[in-house]
């Protein structure tokens, strides 16, 4: 019986994120970037150690929004499996509506200065950075995810915030990880 639950919560989970997706991606076909319906960034700045994403035009910050970053927060991602956000000037250069969290939008991590600095090392730069919402199915509660670094080295956001990120920026847009 608890496993019917379980499952018919989990299906409602997933249901109620194929509507929101829908009407997000609605919305975005119905104003485009640069449409002026809403501002678009020119750059995405992040700073870790304020926990903090903002999106800027025309060198001024516009929205700001409340992050969660990897594991072992603190420094430059070094390599696969450390937890660690990469610190740099990447570009976002991907986008995925069907990722295992609510939207993701990729970091253009390892670059080649990155490869590099990691063949030196003899180890392997990892991939797959984001800036993503919410896992579709969570394994903490809410809570957990709201206060806590949680991610593999990518960068969270709630999936409202997600969608206004998602919304609000290009594809190759510019973004700055700071320490």
């Amino acid at each position: 019986m608890l496993f019917g639950h379980v499952m018919r919560d989990r299906f409602r989970k997933a249901r109620t994120t194929s509507l929101l997706l829908a009407g997000v991606m609605a919305l975005a076909m119905a104003a485009p970037a640069g449409s002026g319906e809403f501002p678009v960034a020119d750059k995405v700045l992040v700073e870790k150690s304020e926990r903090k994403l903002h999106l800027i035009k025309n060198d001024v910050p516009f929205r700001s929004f409340d992050i969660a970053l990897g594991l072992s927060p603190v420094g430059d991602k070094q390599q696969e499996g450390d937890f660690r956000t990469p610190e740099g000037t990447y570009r976002l250069d991907m986008r995925n509506p069907d990722s295992e969290y609510f939207l993701s939008i990729r970091i253009s991590y390892p670059d080649s200065r990155d490869r590099s600095e990691a063949r030196r090392k003899g180890v392997d730069p990892g991939g797959a950075i984001m800036i993503h919402g919410q896992p579709n199915v969570p394994t903490y509660s809410e809570a957990y995810y709201r206060t806590q670094d949680w991610t593999n080295g990518c960068i969270a956001v709630s999936n409202s915030d997600m969608i206004d990120i998602w919304l609000m920026t290009d594809h190759d847009t510019l973004i700055e990880i700071r320490p």
